[in-house]
């Protein structure tokens, strides 16, 4: 059996969803395209405004050494639709997590002045693999014990 490097599995939960792997559209591109795992409304955006969250069904493993980003589409802006965190970083270490098994999420605000219906099977974003490299002091030992902006939580 070959050792799993990196790839995508449907996320705990999803498993009679008929969620579609990310692919890559051509041989060149970086990213593989992601569907949404269920039909979403995204509302025009106002003021205080929380962004939604789109599910994938998915999960992402990658070597220690790596994380993956979240990205949106070039053609999202044009559609109304900008990424809360412009860039979404993901580590290793999110892969089966106890809250809740490294499901990834898209978080999008609209910025049309009218609601924006995403359906099961949209592509919503574009995920990229890559290595990162450690300064020569660099000293963590921290585990992670959750989901999603678990880093951010103090003891």
């Amino acid at each position: 059996m070959l050792k799993k490097v990196r790839g995508f599995e449907i996320a705990k939960g999803y498993e009679d969803k008929d969620i579609h792997m990310p692919i890559r559209k051509t041989k060149k591109a970086a990213a593989y395209d992601v569907e949404a795992a269920e039909d979403i409304i995204i509302p025009a955006f106002k003021l205080g405004a929380k962004p939604t969250l789109i599910p994938t069904g998915l999960k992402a493993y990658c070597q220690d050494d790596e994380y993956y980003m979240l990205l949106n589409r070039s053609s999202g802006p044009k559609k109304g639709l900008v990424m809360a965190n412009s860039i979404g970083i993901i580590d290793a270490d999110y892969y089966g997590n106890e809250s809740n098994d490294g499901h990834f999420f898209f978080q999008y605000y609209n910025i049309l002045d009218h609601d924006i219906e995403i359906k099961k099977g949209d592509v919503i974003g574009q995920v990229i693999f890559q290595k990162y490299l450690l300064v020569d002091n660099d000293c963590a030992e921290g585990i992670r014990t959750g989901g999603f902006g678990s880093t951010d939580k103090k003891d």
